[in-house]
């Protein structure tokens, strides 16, 4: 599993340095905001998909403990993820804008 772990990073170095020595119009400066914008759309959808996945496996473990309440857990589970959801897709919008 190491040895994956490795492999995809050192993928992802020359993935990411690829563009660095690519030549542009002559400008001779990068702009690095395509790249962070990658990076903080990646690290929010990973973050959002953790909290989902914790939420979904609480609201589990409720309605088995007590399985009277589920419309109680249910509505607040899919209010929960709907919140957890939005802000991947306000992530997106603040990118879309920043990046054009």
């Amino acid at each position: 599993m190491k040895k994956l772990q490795y492999m995809f990073m050192a993928l992802a170095a020359l993935f990411l340095a690829s563009p660095v020595f690519a030549q542009g119009s002559g400008s001779g400066t990068i702009s690095l905001v395509p790249i962070g914008a990658g990076i903080g759309m990646a690290l929010a959808a990973g973050l959002c998909g953790l909290g989902q996945g914790k939420a979904t496996a609480s609201a589990t473990e409720a309605l088995a403990r007590n399985p009277g309440a589920r419309a109680g857990i249910q509505l607040l589970l899919v209010l929960g993820l709907a919140f957890i959801e939005s802000l991947t897709l306000f992530t997106l919008v603040v990118i879309f804008l920043q990046v054009k």
